[in-house]
């Protein structure tokens, strides 16, 4: 193989690859990347793949010269080193012949031992879409939208696999998402073109942070198939067989009744300023610690005020009186975990927010629009 690179176009490949290479393994093959370069007439491409057995990428650049088609499988933390380290050059060249890689610049030579090309395992390529998947077209800024406003919520290292991830639903043209740690759960709502046969998996958080760095424009085409085990992503699957692959193994078990978890028939409803209420939040959450993690917010129906209080003994106590844009329904106090409430603001793009209450010890719920939905269980305050 011999090939000539733009030396930008290759490091941001590279970079993406990388974040689905192997850390820690024993099989050495997962720490490479196999690069792949072809050349149709005068075109030339190079693929770049990588893998760690769980979740495998492939990416191709068409900003190639390609003099001798072959591949190679190089070490993929030197390889990024190398090619970052040569900032000053516009172009690489790239030859390997068995396990050996040269790449050149205009005042330097390395060489870096990897693997013969073939003990690289197999991985999803592009026409893995076309094979017998249940799929359904979106675009790659909703697609992105939909992962940012539910994976906050997914549960990390829960002992109860399944919420490990974002349980990803079709039916018909209604598409949902949704992440849950057993405290809190994220749900967000997209609706697709086409109809089409129902889907229900879960992704691991993993694959879908991978997912979210392969989006540059948003209004690039993602086909999404999914099988038993394993849901494949496809960006610009009609322009020539793709743009960029990613590939993983869905989370095994059963996801939790969401739907029985989303209350209903609650007596009061607030509206409030995103704005205004995630800056009472955050200040009033800074006298806050471990052992008194919540936030008391009282509201008055008469003058449609809310006060937040926070308090540690040993260190003090705050309080911030925040107007309401509306109330209905009389008055509470209610506790709840100040990250739970910032972290589900961070998402919502409207500037007006719902919250949704029954009473001090039932799930209190955020509403932007009808395609967002948060619930949030309270804390025990002393």
């Amino acid at each position: 193989m011999k090939v000539l690179c733009d030396r930008g176009a290759l490091l941001d490949a590279i970079n993406l690859v990388s974040g689905v290479v192997a850390s820690r393994t024993p099989r050495p093959q997962l720490t490479c990347v196999k690069l792949t370069a072809q050349k149709d007439g005068q075109a030339g491409r190079l693929t770049l793949e990588a893998t760690d057995a769980e979740i495998s990428m492939t990416l191709r650049s068409e900003r190639v010269d390609v003099e001798e088609p072959g591949a190679a499988l190089v070490p993929a933390d030197k390889l990024q080193q190398i090619v970052r380290a040569e900032e000053n050059e516009p172009t690489l060249t790239i030859e390997s012949e068995d396990d050996l890689t040269h790449i050149r610049g205009a005042d330097a030579h390395f060489q870096l031992r990897g693997f013969p090309a073939s003990e690289f395992p197999e991985v999803p390529g592009f026409d893995t879409l076309a094979k017998g998947m249940s799929t359904f077209t979106i675009r790659a800024g909703s697609l992105v939208e939909l992962v940012r406003r539910t994976l906050f919520a997914a549960a990390r290292e829960n002992s109860r696999y399944a919420i490990n991830g974002v349980l990803v639903k079709r039916d018909g043209k209604k598409l949902e998402f949704v992440a849950t740690d057993g405290r809190r759960l994220a749900l967000c709502r997209d609706s697709l073109a086409e109809d089409g046969a129902a889907v229900t998996c879960i992704v691991p958080s993993k694959a879908l942070v991978t997912l979210s760095k392969l989006v540059d424009d948003p209004d690039e085409a993602v086909a999404v198939g999914v099988t038993d085990n394993r849901i494949v992503f496809g960006f610009s699957p009609e322009d020539g067989g793709g743009r960029a692959l990613l590939a993983s193994n869905l989370v095994e078990g059963s996801f939790p009744p969401y739907e029985d978890v989303i209350p209903k028939g609650h007596d009061i409803k607030v509206g409030f300023d995103r704005d205004v209420l995630a800056s009472a939040v955050r200040r009033a959450a800074l006298l806050t610690n471990e052992e008194s993690r919540g936030v008391r917010l009282m509201f008055s129906s008469g003058d449609k005020k809310l006060e937040l209080s926070s308090r540690v003994p040993e260190m003090g106590e705050a309080r911030i009186d925040v107007d309401l844009m509306s109330m209905d329904g009389g008055d509470l106090e209610i506790g709840f975990n100040p990250g739970f409430i910032t972290d589900a603001l961070r998402v919502i793009d409207d500037p007006q927010v719902l919250l949704e209450l029954k009473a001090p010890n039932k799930p209190g719920l955020l509403r932007s629009g009808n395609d967002f939905v948060y619930v949030v269980m309270p804390v025990n305050l002393q």
